[in-house]
């Protein structure tokens, strides 16, 4: 008992002094204020992206000159039987980043993640799966920029 209060209390001490921080911890909301957002491709996408990184439209008060988002979500075939129907598909998802800061630097930066799957007998099942797999990929891509924009 001794020994998991001291493991304990050095990992606390090690932690708190060493400046460790959550990333994805939200202490400044309005560190992501832009004075104009502009979004383009999969609407869907980008209303997820805005809402869940916490991006900001403010023509006054402002951190960032402007942000341009540009989603595209492409679902291929990847492989076909003998008979020549689908057997497999890959959904990739390409997220185009660009921003200027009140310097007027221009920053861009892609994010892209895909997954392979395979054909569902039933449509309805298929393109509920394929809405998950937007979702979890979507979710990868916003881990991603999260980082990106507090490393900025």
């Amino acid at each position: 008992m001794k020994k998991k209060f001291l493991i304990l209390t050095l990992l606390t001490l090690f932690f708190t002094s060493c400046g460790y921080q959550p990333i994805y911890i939200n202490q400044n909301l309005n560190k992501f204020v832009f004075k104009e957002i502009l979004l383009s491709g999969d609407k869907n996408i980008n209303r997820k992206i805005i809402s869940a990184v916490g991006f900001k439209e403010d023509k006054t008060n402002y951190s960032f000159i402007n942000l341009n988002l540009k989603t595209d979500k492409i679902i291929t075939e990847t492989s076909k039987n003998s008979k020549g129907q689908v057997e497999s598909y890959k959904m990739l998802i390409v997220l185009n980043l660009e921003f200027k800061d009140k310097d007027n630097n221009l920053k861009t930066k892609s994010f892209s993640e895909n997954f392979s799957y395979n054909k569902q007998a039933n449509k309805f099942d298929l393109v509920e799966y394929e809405r998950q797999i937007e979702n979890n990929l979507t979710k990868k891509i916003i881990e991603d920029l999260i980082i990106f924009m507090n490393l900025k």
